[in-house]
């Protein structure tokens, strides 16, 4: 699995913040550390509820607005699996998602390489910036939710 992170720091974070013109203030930083310690892909509302246990005055739109500005600054990035909840992904390095069927969970994966793009005509007034890879499939053995079900199968 890709356990690819950047390092942490306040100072860091202030920085990148700059660079794109936003402040750094005490909830983003609650907010950043919040996907940090827990390195899984929570929704929004997940967040919230984690924010919440330690900063109780926090609001939603609080949440909503420091997501969207560390995913602005780069040190976060949104991650959309079907129609679901968008997510959120504190790793920064190059992986692909895999996303479980019957869980629901989302788990990174180490890229070996370069992988293999099908053939894209992308017309000239196109640019590529980025690829986004999703593997969909079931999680035997790595959460207890579907472990079970497999023993139970």
């Amino acid at each position: 699995m890709a356990t690819d992170h950047p390092p942490a720091s306040g100072e860091s974070l202030n920085k990148r913040l700059a660079e794109k013109g936003l402040r750094s203030t005490s909830q983003r930083q609650h907010v950043f550390e919040v996907l940090l310690s827990q390195r899984d892909h929570p929704s929004a509302e997940e967040v919230f509820m984690r924010a919440k246990q330690s900063k109780p005055e926090i609001s939603m739109a609080t949440v909503y607005n420091s997501l969207d500005a560390l995913v602005k600054c780069g040190v976060v990035r949104q991650v959309n699996v079907d129609r679901g909840a968008t997510l959120f992904c504190s790793n920064m390095g190059e992986h692909a998602h895999f996303s479980c069927d019957d869980c629901g969970k989302v788990f990174d994966m180490n890229l070996k390489g370069l992988p293999q793009v099908p053939m894209v005509d992308v017309p000239g007034e196109f640019e590529v910036r980025k690829i986004d890879i999703a593997l969909h499939g079931r999680c035997t053995g790595k959460c207890s939710d579907c472990g079970r079900k497999e023993a139970v199968a």
